[in-house]
């Protein structure tokens, strides 16, 4: 799949003095201690760094579907944050989430030396100086641990530091710094707001054509590799927008910082911090810093050796739709500090204790255990309960420049749907949300009903594809009919009528409106035809009859006839017919379905036959034009070879339908494996040579192969039914997928092989 439009994580050092390297690589597309950070007992939650991993170090994130942040290798540098659907509207660029303020910078010296007077942000990663070292980002509590003994000329520090975003009071972060020095003497200390210089170069990628977009990054001198998806990253296009600070201020007295902003030409935004000194500390002295760059209390405290320091760090953040302004966010981070950080990360692990009840066990197969849990943790770290919030292909990053694809709808929504719900929901609300929008741009180009952008704003939902790939926005159609697939699988997975006509049937009723209108009568075969698409595979731009598309436009179609029914509205016929008459691509002599219409030079080293055995689509077929399909869409592939990570999970499931356990281990195990995994905290690339991280698109793909692939379930009208025989990979005793809901009951779905050897599918009530 080509690679749509992430930025590198930065480490600034303390101020005044700033810097930031940024690795800018182009794509051209078309055209602790401390009891209360107790770790949970499985180790397939614990993901942990060492000093070895100093040179290869790729951040992993805290977030609560709101709110994120990366990690660093210190636990204390100050790392770009972001909020949910905050973007910046920079003239001639499109919509990019806008940076806001860091949070997380914590800076430490022990003072004047013979070499010099250091802060440890700015010391160079090295084994001697932070010794001892090892970060764990335990996935089960969302925290984030850091431990090591800080060497500075002599005199050593051992350093602890604890942060969470709260996933139990979305408007907090917090960060705990403690130290025990090995001397007397006086430290210094710094607690910031970062304040990013706005992002150069800005490129107007809303008006440059792939010609001028490649000029413009070699004039910036900047490379640019045309390879898709398989760059090492893609900062020159997928760099983070701006947030202009409006006013700022702090108080020595209430030991408390704040911020009003606002997003380039977007929405406003507002920040605080307050902090908490050790029980009876009085500082030498406390100062307010401020400049363009940072906002800080800046501390120094007499010490003694061998005592121990602990300094909290209460952050409260808001934008304009989704809390309050600055003195609200004071307000938040004073309160928390009152409870104090014992109560506020009990609250966020019980939060997510809860979330974890709902989860997918392996037993006998460690690693792909490790590949599901950090999968999971993604996925939830970027998606929020009961909103109309959408899910970006890389959550809240600038990987994809935020921006909202089919990626949404068809993998990340069916992996949450059975064990969340309510954060599911939130990804079709934000299409019912945004229906107007696409009701617009339906009428512009002539069309009924809805047509929905192939890269949707995730506040507004208009269209932001590059204007360089612009052929992506208007012919890569098929998203409409995987939103109205979503929005069905939603209400047969819930049963909730009220929902369905108020929400899910306006949305799947102005799709058909959208596709009977799009469709072409070829009258001399006496069929429907879609004409002029980008096909799924996305390297063919104008194309007759793509397969995917035109499979997926019929079901659409399907939906929106029994959707019509279960509301009491009445159905145009003409959707029945259609769906009915759409021609779809099929080799009679070979048996298989082609990837696109035969006119069509393909490549079948580009197949994609196996999207048509994804489970929100699973088209009918018999076992031999399933078993040919198959085998066309894997015979490019070497025994050592993978597709990106969007790719393995749909060949997994398709081996899975035909019943080859061989074949469905293969493809599960490679996509679990290792180097699928940026080290160290399992961040899932797009594929295993690039730093497109935090993939939720390859996330949920992993997890539907677990869910729908290996059982073979399928949701329908009659329930959530056994379409296949369920398969399990031969070294694995079981795998349970727990407090699974559908239709108001919870149960467990375990496989297991019974005394005969057979994978036997059970369903334990809860």
């Amino acid at each position: 799949m080509i690679a749509r439009l992430r930025t590198a994580s930065t480490t600034p050092a303390r101020a005044p003095a700033r810097w930031r390297v940024r690795a800018w690589l182009a794509l051209l597309m078309i055209g602790c201690s401390a009891p209360l950070a107790q770790a949970a007992a499985d180790p397939g939650f614990l993901l942990t760094a060492t000093a070895k991993d100093f040179a290869s170090y790729f951040p992993g994130q805290l977030a609560n579907g709101y709110l994120s942040t990366l990690t660093a290798p210190r636990g204390t540098e100050g790392n770009l944050a972001y909020m949910v659907a905050f973007m910046d509207y920079d003239k001639g660029d499109i919509a990019r989430p806008a940076a806001i303020p860091g949070w997380t910078d914590i800076d430490y010296s022990t003072g004047q030396s013979d070499a010099g007077h250091f802060w440890m942000n700015q010391v160079p990663l090295d084994a001697a100086v932070f010794q001892h070292y090892r970060q764990v980002l335990n996935l089960h509590d969302a925290t984030l641990t850091t431990r090591y003994r800080y060497l500075d000329h002599g005199r050593a520090t051992e350093v602890e530091v604890i942060s969470l975003v709260s996933q139990a009071s979305p408007h907090l972060a917090a960060s705990r710094f403690t130290i025990t020095p090995q001397f007397d003497g006086v430290v210094e200390l710094s607690f910031a707001l970062d304040i990013w210089a706005p992002t150069q170069p800005r490129l107007p990628l809303g008006r440059l054509t792939g010609e001028q977009m490649q000029e413009a990054v070699a004039a910036h001198n900047l490379t640019l590799q045309a390879i898709a998806p398989a760059t090492p990253d893609r900062a020159a296009l997928w760099y983070h927008g701006d947030t202009h600070v409006l006013a700022s201020g702090g108080a020595t007295g209430q030991l408390a910082l704040w911020l009003d902003g606002r997003a380039e030409q977007g929405l406003g935004m507002a920040e605080a911090a307050a902090l908490a000194l050790p029980q009876g500390l009085q500082p030498a002295s406390v100062t307010l810093y401020k400049s363009a760059y940072r906002l800080a209390l800046n501390l120094r405290v007499k010490v003694r050796k061998g005592q121990t320091y602990t300094f909290t760090k209460y952050v409260a953040v808001s934008r304009d739709g989704w809390g309050g302004g600055a003195q609200d966010d004071v307000a938040l981070a004073t309160a928390a500090r009152a409870q104090g950080f014992a109560a506020l990360l009990d609250a966020h692990r019980a939060a997510w204790h809860a979330l974890w009840q709902s989860d997918i066990r392996i037993d006998g197969d460690p690693q792909a255990q490790r590949a599901v849990h950090s999968d999971l943790y993604y996925l939830l770290s970027n998606v929020t309960p009961d909103t109309a919030w959408a899910a970006g292909a890389c959550g809240i990053t600038t990987g994809y420049a935020g921006h909202i694809f089919w990626d949404s709808d068809s993998w990340i929504f069916p992996a949450l749907l059975l064990l969340h719900p309510q954060r599911a929901k939130s990804l079709v609300m934000f299409r019912d949300r945004t229906l107007p929008a696409a009701q617009q741009r339906a009428r512009e180009r002539g069309l009924k009903g809805a047509m929905y952008p192939w890269e949707a704003d995730p506040q507004n939902g208009s269209e932001q594809t590059p204007h360089f790939a612009h052929v992506l926005g208007e012919r890569e159609i098929h998203v409409n009919a995987d939103i109205a697939i979503a929005q069905w699988q939603y209400y047969l997975a819930t049963g909730d009528r009220g929902w369905l006509k108020q929400h899910g049937w306006p949305v799947i009723r102005d799709i058909a409106r959208y596709w009977a209108s799009r469709v072409t009568w070829n009258r001399q075969r006496q069929r429907y035809e879609i004409l002029h698409v980008t096909s799924v595979e996305e390297s063919y731009s104008d194309v007759p009859n793509d397969t995917f598309t035109n499979a997926d436009a019929a079901k659409a179609l399907n939906i929106a006839t029994a959707a019509a029914a279960r509301v009491g509205e009445t159905a145009d016929p003409r959707w029945a017919t259609i769906a009915a008459r759409m021609y779809l691509p099929f080799s009679r002599g070979g048996q298989h379905y082609l990837d696109m219409d035969e006119t069509v030079a393909h490549d079948p080293a580009d197949s994609d036959l196996a999207l048509l055995a994804f489970p929100s689509l699973d088209l009918p077929m018999s076992a031999r034009v399933r078993r040919n399909d198959y085998a066309m869409a894997v015979k490019p592939m070497q025994a050592d070879h993978a597709p990106a990570t969007m790719g393995l999970a749909p060949i997994a499931i398709a081996a899975a339908t035909l019943g080859d356990t061989a074949e469905a281990t293969r493809w599960v195990e490679r996509n679990a494996a290792p180097d699928m995994f940026k080290p160290p905290f399992d961040v899932r690339p797009e594929t295993a040579g690039n730093n497109t991280g935090y993939f939720l698109t390859g996330s949920g793909g992993f997890v539907q192969s677990l869910m729908y692939g290996l059982t073979g379930l399928r949701i329908d009208d009659k329930g959530l039914d056994p379409a296949y025989p369920p398969v399990l990979p031969p070294t694995w005793k079981s795998v349970t997928l727990k407090h699974i809901s559908f239709r108001g009951k919870r149960y467990d779905i375990t496989l297991a092989r019974d005394a005969s050897g057979k994978v036997v599918l059970t369903r334990t009530p809860l």
